[in-house]
């Protein structure tokens, strides 16, 4: 019963364990005691625990730390932009193919081309003004607290190496690089598309078909495994770096209004993405042709803005609120 109650607790995370585990254990072996097998329980503990977890990572209630609550949502708020940008870009390169080789059969394909391509940029731009300031910080405070930096910095650092190296190598095999004239109307430039393609080659319905995997080249096939995991240490280490590093409340509201600012942008996207998916056609030959991994991507987007949503509205300074009488 000891082992059960301890394997329950961990639905909880790891600083609510620290403070309340011990006690909580005790109480859940003598439950366990009176009814072993309780459906309602297990239930219980699992909603419970995963409230908990929400309001470690600032999106429900408030942590047990509440110093930390504006870190913690702007940690979450930043992984969940990433995210969306990896399943976004994935999507929009597959677009980018297609238009280097025909023109868009319909309208609506060609609009949200359009409206996919400013969303990828705006995601792009509020990304390096979010870094900026974030990097600034760590780098005044890195001399001071080297120690808690140093293996968040070395995932950041190893996972920028990698899809650097891996991605300039492989973008270099991109579908469009023999494309047609249309092609260089200025959209989006083919080099541009080659990276994007290259990047996010993993997010791909072929996992889901072997003996259509089989036939990829050996170093594709591994780039492919090798890069998500470069992409979460990347991802990781940032949201490591933003929860360790003193951010001051003046920084931490300009980063709240740049996650505002990230919802709208990102819900432009999911209607261009939608409008494709929606009312676009496959197009000539088939090249942008609507497949279930297209739809999953979809709905992927849409969970993530809500989410966006959420971390933006509840990044603030921290300070716990003042009593009034």
């Amino acid at each position: 019963m000891q082992r059960r109650a301890e394997r329950q607790l961990h639905w909880y995370p790891r600083e609510w364990r620290a403070r309340y585990g011990e006690e909580f254990t005790e109480l859940l072996v003598a439950e366990l005691g009176e009814r072993p097998h309780s459906a309602h329980r297990c239930f219980d503990l699992a909603c419970s625990g995963l409230t908990a977890r929400l309001a470690a990572a600032g999106l429900a209630g408030r942590p047990l730390d509440t110093e930390s609550a504006g870190r913690r949502s702007l940690a979450t708020l930043a992984a969940v932009l990433s995210i969306f940008a990896v399943v976004a870009v994935a999507l929009w390169a597959q677009l980018t193919i297609g238009w280097q080789w025909a023109p868009p059969a319909t309208r609506a394909t060609s609009l949200a081309m359009v409206v996919m391509s400013l969303g990828v940029l705006a995601v792009g731009a509020l990304g390096l003004l979010a870094i900026a300031p974030v990097a600034w910080i760590v780098l005044r405070s890195i001399a001071a607290r080297w120690r808690h930096l140093l293996g968040p910095i070395g995932l950041v650092a190893g996972g920028l190496v990698v899809l650097a190296v891996g991605t300039h190598h492989f973008a270099n095999g991109w579908p469009g690089t023999r494309g047609h004239p249309w092609s260089d109307q200025g959209i989006v430039p083919g080099g541009v598309a080659a990276y994007a393609w290259a990047s996010t080659l993993f997010v791909t319905s072929y996992w889901l078909h072997p003996a259509a995997l089989a036939r990829f080249p050996g170093d594709e096939v591994a780039w492919m495994l090798v890069s998500p995991a470069a992409v979460a240490a990347l991802i990781v280490g940032a949201v490591r770096v933003v929860r360790r590093v003193d951010i001051p409340p003046g920084v931490i509201r300009y980063e709240r209004r740049l996650g505002h600012v990230a919802v709208v942008v990102t819900a432009s996207y999911l209607t261009g993405a939608g409008l494709w998916v929606v009312d676009g056609g496959a197009g000539p030959r088939d090249l942008f042709q609507i497949g279930s991994i297209d739809i999953a991507e979809l709905a992927v987007l849409a969970l993530l803005v809500v989410v966006t949503g959420r971390a933006a509205s509840r990044v603030m300074s921290g300070r716990p609120p003042v009593a009034r009488a």
